[in-house]
């Protein structure tokens, strides 16, 4: 019996129940994933190292280890392609970070999400595009050319994870991993139309991924799915020794609940975030109420939650982030700053001339505004609000992007806060994506970008 949808099309975990059930091969998958790839991304510009030799030999074995007598998949991820940002290690494989600077930057060993994901099978098909370091933008002067929006591939698909959001959105992929320092992940899940989750800090290793703000930096999952991204989170979670961050803490069953339902969730929403502190645009306003409308439909109870301004978290954010960038960065900026895209070296240079008093203060303020997140949390169980203010605009007008890219509300909520679910309600913590919609969704959700973005989809 073949399966029901081409296996492109498919969810992470619809084809997993499919190969389990060896109603589809993870060469049959891997295949038409490759042969997607071939058609779109000419137009997408996701795909930086196409690896489609290891990934298919990495299929064959799967396959075989799935049909043996008396076998069958180590996991849900056995034999399925996952996408990897290309500021993620892979053994023997160039980590270009999509700069002239690391073209030559050969990984020596997987990073320890890859490890983890391919110790439960999944193969790794393609490196994906990202803005250069995480940090600089869509630009021209690169390497590689910018990732673009697979419903209109004229618009900016988010970033800096753009490559994976563009792939996965583009079915070229079922998942991928991106990173997230202020917003990477879940910003091309907004604009992508995709799930895409921060964990809470420390969750997954950072070992073998090139450091952007050490105190700020996490790995995700993005996929079409939350139960998708649950199932990756569940193989990519877990202490690492090696990491000083980690937050030594084991791995769960992360899909386990999601059958409850929201009945009884209490969903606090920070309106002011996009009515006041930084006003969203009537689109945009419109979508949040209707997923507001939504959730409650689905028995959740909504009730509006005060923060402190947006302002202040993004203003908290961009003191650390630029600091510890400029950490990172400082012997390129002062021996090679012209091998930076112009727009990235703009965005790094702010964080030289940063005094440790700016950093001290801004790591103070960070733990008043944690505490502020942590009492809103007594409160509520989830936060819903915005996540970028308005939609995708055009990849080609950098004055556009420039002004766009900060109209955003994916700051909060700063490192390793934790939440208290309703008794009997055992869900997975990952610190509060602060874009809960529409970079996620519930299953009555529309499903779809922005007009604007989604102008001339892909086929």
């Amino acid at each position: 019996m073949s399966p029901p949808l081409p296996p492109h099309a498919l969810t992470l975990a619809d084809a997993a129940a499919l190969i389990a059930a060896r109603r589809l091969s993870p060469v049959e998958l891997l295949r038409d994933c490759l042969e997607r790839v071939a058609a779109l991304d000419p137009r997408l510009n996701a795909v930086v190292r196409l690896l489609a030799d290891g990934a298919m030999r990495d299929a064959r074995t799967a396959e075989a280890e799935i049909a043996r007598p008396g076998g069958g998949p180590r996991s849900p991820l056995h034999g399925i392609p996952v996408g990897v940002k290309d500021i993620i290690d892979l053994a023997g494989e160039p980590t270009t970070c999509h700069s002239k600077l690391c073209l030559d930057r050969v990984a020596a060993a997987d990073a320890a999400v890859v490890a983890r994901l391919r110790a439960a099978g999944a193969v790794f098909p393609a490196k994906l595009a990202t803005h250069e370091f995480a940090i600089g933008g869509p630009c021209f002067d690169l390497p590689f050319p910018p990732a673009r929006n697979p419903w209109n591939p004229a618009h900016h698909p988010g970033g800096s994870s753009s490559g994976s959001g563009a792939a996965v959105a583009a079915r070229m992929l079922p998942a991928a991993l991106g990173t997230d320092t202020g917003g990477s992940v879940r910003h091309p899940a907004t604009h992508c139309g995709l799930v895409g989750l921060k964990p809470t800090y420390g969750l997954v290793s950072r070992r073998g991924v090139f450091p952007l703000a050490f105190t700020l930096d996490h790995i995700g999952p993005m996929a079409r799915t939350v139960r998708d991204c649950a199932l990756l989170l569940g193989a990519m979670a877990g202490p690492d020794a090696a990491d000083p961050g980690s937050a030594m803490r084991p791995a769960e069953d992360y899909t386990r609940d999601l059958h409850l339902g929201l009945r009884g969730l209490r969903i606090g929403f920070v309106r002011h975030f996009h009515e006041r502190d930084t006003p969203a645009t009537p689109e945009v306003a419109a979508a949040l109420d209707e997923a507001a409308r939504l959730l409650a439909a689905e028995g959740a109870s909504l009730r509006d939650v005060a923060l402190p301004p947006l302002g202040e978290f993004a203003g908290v954010n961009r003191v650390i982030l630029s600091g510890e960038a400029a950490a990172v960065h400082e012997p390129w900026l002062r021996e090679r700053p012209g091998d930076y895209a112009g727009l990235t070296r703009r965005r790094l240079l702010p964080g030289i001339l940063l005094s440790a008093v700016d950093y001290v203060q801004a790591q103070r303020r960070r733990a008043e505004l944690v505490a502020a997140v942590e009492a809103a949390f007594r409160e509520v169980d989830v936060l819903l609000c915005a996540s970028s203010m308005e939609p995708a605009c055009r990849i080609d007008d950098p004055a556009e992007v420039d002004r766009t890219y900060g109209r955003q509300a994916r700051t909060p909520i700063p490192r390793g806060t934790r939440r208290r679910w309703p008794r009997g309600r055992r869900r997975y913590r990952p610190t509060p994506p602060g874009s809960a919609r529409p970079a996620g969704r519930c299953r009555r959700c529309p499903r779809r970008p922005s007009r604007r973005a989604r102008a001339t989809p892909s086929p």
